[in-house]
């Protein structure tokens, strides 16, 4: 399959969601909004993925761009596509979606823990994955849950850090798809201010096992999501959701 990316600026990339592309054989490419790409077209991909990025979902007026990708964002969702939202993404995907987006009062960059709902243990792609696990974060804004979508996981600061919409739209409010080298990219380019769940550079750059294990489930999320997406529409199941916002996002 072809995997399309859309990256809002040079220090957020696909990490390991390109490097996942490439051991399983599909071709994937950028869209580098910040450069002017132009949007491609949904037929031109079976997977849309949207990146992270340090603007807001509601920045129109200094990103103009803004606007045609959330048309395309719809665009992908009605066509059928399997689309992927990480933190700016997922906000872009929740916005689309109906929900609301906001600014919290409390950012989360760090290596935190996120717990699985009842519907991550029970939705194929996340339910081989630990009900609790450290993951990486980034972020500042928050997204509710859409109406039609389900939430997948929470953390302490931020109770909405994942859904789930149709089987095939997922948004991540945290990054799974972290590698030593986005993070460091992430680090180089943004000034980390002190924060209740803000760690320092030092803590944000962690051990290889734990970067192995982060790398072990975004592979077992991206299997699981392509195996789900291979299956008939209509499928699996979507029992309703919560649209409880209360705590950060990017």
């Amino acid at each position: 399959m072809h995997i399309q990316y859309l990256q809002h600026v040079p220090h957020e990339g696909p990490g390991r969601i390109a490097e996942w592309a490439r051991d399983r054989g599909h071709t994937i490419d950028g869209t580098r909004l910040y450069d002017g790409d132009p949007l491609p077209e949904p037929a031109e991909f079976d997977w849309l993925v949207v990146m992270g990025g340090p603007m807001s979902v509601h920045d129109t007026e200094a990103h103009p761009w803004l606007d045609a990708e959330k048309r395309l964002i719809a665009e992908a969702i009605a066509a059928g596509k399997t689309v992927l939202g990480i933190c700016l993404g997922g906000q872009l995907l929740a916005q689309v979606l109906g929900a609301e987006v906001r600014e919290h009062d409390r950012r989360e960059i760090g290596w935190y823990p996120i717990e699985a709902t009842d519907r991550a243990r029970e939705w194929p792609p996340t339910a081989d994955l630990p009900d609790r696990f450290p993951v990486f974060h980034w972020h500042g804004d928050t997204f509710a849950i859409p109406d039609e979508a389900d939430r997948l996981y929470s953390s302490e600061a931020c109770v909405n850090q994942a859904f789930v919409s149709e089987d095939r739209v997922v948004g991540f409010q945290c990054h799974p798809e972290a590698t030593a080298e986005s993070i460091a990219a992430l680090i180089e380019a943004t000034e980390v201010d002190p924060g209740p769940s803000v760690q320092d550079p030092e803590t944000l750059l962690p051990a290889a096992d734990r970067l192995e294990d982060l790398r072990s489930y975004c592979d077992t999320l991206l299997d699981g999501l392509a195996e789900q997406c291979s299956s008939p529409p209509g499928s699996g199941t979507n029992p309703g959701s919560d649209r409880e916002i209360d705590g950060p996002g990017r």
